[in-house]
């Protein structure tokens, strides 16, 4: 009995490590990288390089700096473990609405990869906080399920340090991983928020862990925090957002969180591959924020 006992903590520990590396795949940033991308509104590709102090610098095709209608600030802040990680927050030059998007991303790349995603709502106005978790981008430690947690925690307490927030309306944005992530986050701080918003979200690690492997999957895998066990608190507004097409998490993980979810909410649902609301649906999305906070 006590080895069968030895046998399954064994078991336990080593496929914890693993599901580990099943739901993370940070991607490194290097300062020499650059990461080239085509911006329809610009009719035009920009490329993102970094500069030795870690900013990014971008250029258009014809390699000369680009007028673009906001800043990328670069953030380097600690975290709750000691280690630094990198953000940026980036603002529009003009048209600032008012409110705030702490941008939680999905379980692979980095902050760069993100780009795409997080200019259509700049250019429509908001302000967005985007950061890698440890061991993604420029961001230093291990990425692990438990310290993807604290780090979003840790960099939600240095946004509300900032000034230039204060008064100011707050949304959260998760996106996959980063969806599920933000419904504990919002949880935990739904008194400092004014609302959520998740985009292709699974309903929790042993929902999304049996999809890719039946039964084991469940069995071996520890939750630590789930989106269902928070959203059936949280009472601020919500949207979920999920694709019909959606290949990586299914569909019906995200009605299961709507199911769950207290008023008010709204589900969105949209095509296109998994999380791409922001390239085909930034309108009628933004549309959807501002009424959030401007009922």
């Amino acid at each position: 009995m006590h080895r069968f006992s030895l046998i399954i903590s064994l078991l336990i520990v080593v496929s914890s490590c693993a599901l580990n590396k099943t739901f993370l795949h940070p991607f490194a940033l290097h300062k020499g990288d650059s990461l080239s991308a085509y911006i329809p509104e610009m009719n035009d590709t920009l490329t993102l390089s970094f500069n030795d102090d870690l900013s990014t610098h971008i250029t258009n095709s014809d390699g000369k700096t680009p007028d673009l209608p906001y800043t990328i600030e670069t953030i380097l802040f600690p975290n709750c473990a000691g280690d630094t990680l990198y953000g940026w927050f980036m603002k529009p030059d003009s048209n600032y609405n008012g409110t705030t998007i702490y941008f939680l991303h999905g379980n692979a790349a980095n902050v760069a990869y993100q780009y795409l995603f997080a200019t259509p709502f700049v250019n429509a106005g908001y302000q967005v906080f985007i950061f890698d978790y440890s061991g993604f981008g420029f961001s230093q430690g291990e990425a692990t399920r438990k310290a993807v947690h604290s780090d979003a925690t840790d960099a939600f307490h240095y946004l509300l340090s900032r000034e230039d927030i204060k008064h100011d309306h707050l949304l959260i944005y998760g996106q996959s991983l980063g969806g599920h992530l933000s419904v504990v986050i919002a949880n935990e701080n739904q008194n400092k928020i004014d609302g959520l918003i998740t985009e292709g979200a699974f309903s929790s690690h042993k929902d999304i862990a049996a999809n890719s492997v039946p039964l084991l999957g469940r069995i071996f895998t520890r939750e630590m925090y789930s989106a269902e066990k928070n959203i059936v608190k949280f009472k601020k507004p919500i949207l979920i957002i999920h694709s019909t097409e959606d290949t990586r998490i299914p569909f019906e993980q995200g009605e299961r969180l709507y199911e769950l979810a207290n008023e008010p909410k709204e589900f969105y649902v949209i095509d296109k591959p998994h999380i791409r609301g922001p390239l085909f649906y930034a309108d009628s999305i933004t549309e959807k924020m501002d009424r959030m906070v401007n009922p």
